[in-house]
């Protein structure tokens, strides 16, 4: 079994980075983010976008596997998102 683990873009960087590198630490084998453009219940916090947080992610983790967990074609074109996520890859 694969065990993985969710975290919110609700920080900033300097906050979130040693989120990622623990969940790779702790041995998850998946680490996901949303793709929303907020939540309703963070409306007036602060709310990354999910592609730069994800290749800030896979800058700091070598092992664990990075990817959105939700991604919505309504708020990305599909093509546009593609090429966004062919460029992380490369990261």
């Amino acid at each position: 079994m694969r065990v993985g683990v969710v975290l919110l873009p609700e920080f900033r960087w300097s906050e979130a980075e040693p989120l990622w590198r623990r969940a790779e630490e702790l041995g998850f084998d998946s680490a996901w983010t949303y793709d929303h453009m907020s939540w309703r219940s963070f409306r007036d916090s602060t709310w990354m976008a999910a592609v730069p947080t994800l290749t800030a992610a896979a800058c700091v983790a070598s092992r664990i596997r990075l990817g959105t967990l939700v991604a919505s074609p309504n708020f990305r074109h599909p093509a546009t998102f593609a090429k966004d996520l062919v460029a992380l890859d490369d990261v």
